[in-house]
């Protein structure tokens, strides 16, 4: 698309997620057995800005995971030292960016519209854009951080505004978003499907429930030899026990005898509750 670039933030820690980010960056978590950093790119795919000459990945946790997922598919920022935030990350960008406008999404965004097949559900963010405002996907509802809505994961940046940004560890809630909601330079665009951050165990395991439609979703190459109830049995994973409303990552193991519930697998030892 002329004019904008994309820029999906996969940098962050995941604190929120650990102990599933002490094995994956959050990114690279899976949601109905695709990375959420896959989804992400797939939804601005649906633009038609794609390839590393239009959209940028930035990773620093873990970023040699990002970058060997990512390969020749983006142009790749990898951050020094600790994560420099959503605007410090973006200004590393800028002679990348040069002077387009900047569709950034967060990589742990899920979002999924509310008919199958609907158009692109970001879509609506680049609709007869002007250049000069900073538009925002939203949500109604808690915490209702901009008038009656919450941020939902992807806006829209002017390069006039870009270019100022230093790249330092900095956010774009105070370097951007407030300031152009002071200048009444920002504009909400409702979202009108599914949204979740997936920051935390429990909405994690909201999404892959949601993705699948609260079926079952069973990787080809899984041996389930036990019981499932809408499960997420990831690649090569081996379930000889009982699975219900859980996911098992990939290569994960629920041994016969045992029960899987409101959960995440990982490998044979570890199992995070959603609670």
């Amino acid at each position: 698309m002329t004019g904008i670039c994309a820029v999906i933030l996969a940098a962050g820690e995941g604190r929120r997620l650990r102990p599933l980010t002490e094995h994956l960056p959050k990114a690279l978590c899976p949601v109905g057995n695709v990375a959420l950093l896959d989804r992400a790119m797939a939804r601005v795919a649906a633009l038609g800005i794609s390839g590393p000459a239009d959209l940028a990945v930035n990773a620093c946790y873990l970023a040699e995971q990002v970058v060997a997922h990512v390969g020749d598919r983006a142009h790749l920022s990898v951050e020094p030292g600790d994560p420099f935030g959503t605007a410090g990350g973006l200004a590393l960008l800028k002679d990348w960016i040069g002077g387009r406008g900047v569709l950034v999404g967060n990589a742990d965004a899920y979002l999924a519209p509310d008919e199958a097949g609907a158009r692109s559900d970001i879509a609506g963010l680049l609709d007869d854009w002007d250049g000069s405002t900073v538009r925002m996907l939203a949500v109604p509802g808690p915490p209702k951080e901009f008038g009656r809505h919450r941020f939902a994961g992807f806006s829209l940046l002017p390069w006039d505004l870009v270019a100022h940004l230093e790249p330092v560890p900095s956010d774009l809630v105070r370097t951007t978003w407030r300031p152009a909601e002071r200048e009444d330079r920002l504009e909400i665009v409702e979202y009108r499907g599914t949204y979740l951050d997936t920051g935390t165990p429990r909405d994690y395991l909201r999404a892959n429930l949601h993705a699948v439609h609260r079926r079952n979703l069973v990787d080809p190459t899984a041996t389930v030899t036990g019981q499932v109830e809408q499960a997420v049995i990831g690649a090569g994973a081996v379930v000889a026990g009982r699975v219900t409303r859980a996911v098992v990552w990939p290569g994960g193991e629920v041994g016969a005898g045992e029960t899987l519930r409101d959960a995440v697998r990982v490998g044979r030892e570890l199992t995070v509750a959603a609670d």
